[in-house]
């Protein structure tokens, strides 16, 4: 099993014809991800080329998905060009929406991630400024490198896309049902707790890896999340011990004020919920090697 994404999901790329687009899109029908099309209204009705593979390039996300049945869209677009990709994508109603672009204004990301909550809550949204979600074997939606792991039943979701990669390849031997990429942003759509339910419910993924970092208070929230509704064993990974405060931190989110938001206070918070914390990634990661190990 995998969530969010399966073997089964149709994908469609906007901003296909462009550099990273076209890049990663070679790269996501390498892994076997199904690809089905991309998105420019000023190149529809022509084909893109891949390695052999000719990809139909529509007008608009709601033609897309007439056409080809696609249920997930990755958006490689221009951060100023973001916010109406994606409000296109909500409202033609597709199901799952990752949004890789970063630099994109916070003003724009509330905008759309409000006009989703207005319209129903019917397109799930991952991003934006994330490597996307793979569930390996089956599907890869986004830049995460496919070589690193395997199939497995270990889940991870993690604000930082450089820590996704090294906790994919330290539990290579264990394998992954679905790594998730939620982003650094301020505001973003998919959260720690979204993700963690998602796996809770998920027969096939026994542990879930979860990855946070300095500023705001999301992990503090999904700590007491998961000490009311996960059952399966938690580990996480705080990152920014040693940050500055008041200073931004690589993701626009990551800024410590005052206490709150610090790593400390998230790595008690999640150590108060059960959760097991590893003071380095690979610390993390043999944590869960252990529990893996009991599990059988």
């Amino acid at each position: 099993m995998a969530i969010f994404l399966t073997e089964n999901s149709k994908v469609i790329v906007q901003g296909m014809t462009g550099s990273e687009g076209s890049k990663h899109t070679r790269r996501m029908l390498k892994a076997g991800t199904t690809i089905v099309g991309g998105v420019n209204p000023r190149k529809a009705g022509t084909t893109v080329d891949f390695d052999g593979t000719e990809l139909p390039v529509f007008a608009t996300v709601a033609e897309a998905m007439e056409k080809t049945g696609a249920d997930v869209t990755v958006i490689f677009v221009p951060p100023r060009f973001t916010k109406d990709a994606v409000i296109e994508a909500i409202d033609a109603g597709i199901g799952l929406a990752v949004v890789i672009t970063e630099g994109i204004p916070v003003h724009d990301t509330a905008a759309f991630w409000a006009h989703a909550r207005a319209t129903g809550n019917k397109t799930r949204i991952i991003g934006p400024n994330c490597p996307g979600v793979i569930s390996p074997g089956k599907s890869n939606a986004g830049i995460i490198p496919a070589d690193i792991t395997g199939p497995g039943k270990i889940g991870l979701v993690s604000k930082s896309g450089t820590l996704t990669y090294q906790m994919m390849y330290e539990l290579r031997d264990f394998g992954f049902s679905t790594c998730v990429g939620i982003g650094g942003d301020p505001i973003i759509g998919t959260t720690h707790i979204d993700a963690l339910q998602a796996f809770q419910d998920d027969p096939e993924t026994a542990a879930i890896v979860m990855i946070g970092e300095i500023g705001g208070d999301a992990e503090e929230r999904a700590a007491a999340y998961i000490k009311e509704h996960i059952t399966k064993p938690v580990v996480g990974y705080v990152a920014g011990f040693t940050a500055p405060e008041g200073k931004t931190m690589g993701h626009a989110g990551a800024i410590v004020s005052g206490s709150a938001g610090t790593a400390q206070a998230k790595k008690e918070a999640l150590e108060a919920a059960g959760v097991k914390v590893g003071k380095t990634p690979s610390e993390t990661a043999e944590l869960m090697r252990e529990i893996m190990k009991s599990l059988g």
